[in-house]
């Protein structure tokens, strides 16, 4: 498929879950919301810096709903003085149900391997193949009603991915496997274009 606009993926900023929570699943729903530590601010505002520089001329924002996403959107559109925001809640970060704000041991155990997260749904919860689907309707809808912007998205690991592979035309789950937390999954605060 081709595109009509160009988008940039980005991450929000570190939080406590990335600096000193990494064993513990956030929280359901954002629930106590979680905010971007001072690390992360730098590390949205450097990347804001960076998309300044090079000039990315961002024409609009859209953004998940949750605290970090929205934190890490206000410092970009400031820098950027972006005032076309929108926020979404298929931007979300995947909901894993019952496992949420457990070891992520459990989570881990839910599954006999990775490749089971994308059919495989915790109670209450969101398989891979869910995001994937959410993230791809969102996608496919913002690109019929806008032609020629850059679009800067703002959103959490998993979602990026799928949306980074749904972009580049992934059709299996292998092809996304294949780039997990490589080139197509930004860390906290990285802009990918795409």
């Amino acid at each position: 498929m081709k595109w009509q606009n160009h988008y940039f993926l980005m991450r929000h900023g570190k939080t406590i879950h990335q600096a000193e929570k990494k064993d513990i699943e956030y929280p359901a729903f954002d629930n106590p919301p979680t905010s971007l530590i001072k690390e992360g601010r730098q590390q949205v505002l450097a990347s804001a810096e960076r998309l300044k520089k090079d000039n990315a001329r961002i024409d609009l924002i859209f953004s998940s709903d949750y605290l970090r996403t929205r934190q890490t959107t206000d410092i970009v559109a400031k820098k950027l003085k972006i005032k076309d925001i929108q926020f979404d809640k298929r931007l979300r970060d995947i909901n894993i149900g019952v496992l949420h704000g457990k070891h992520i041991s459990a989570y881990k155990k839910f599954f006999n391997d990775e490749s089971q997260r994308f059919k495989i749904t915790p109670d209450n919860g969101e398989s891979w193949n869910d995001v994937r689907n959410r993230v791809k309707e969102f996608i496919e809808e913002i690109d019929k009603k806008y032609k020629d912007k850059n679009i800067l998205i703002v959103s959490h690991g998993d979602p990026l991915w799928f949306l980074a592979g749904v972009l580049n035309g992934f059709q299996t789950d292998e092809q996304y496997l294949n780039v997990r937390y490589k080139k197509l999954y930004p860390q906290t605060g990285q802009v990918i274009k795409i």
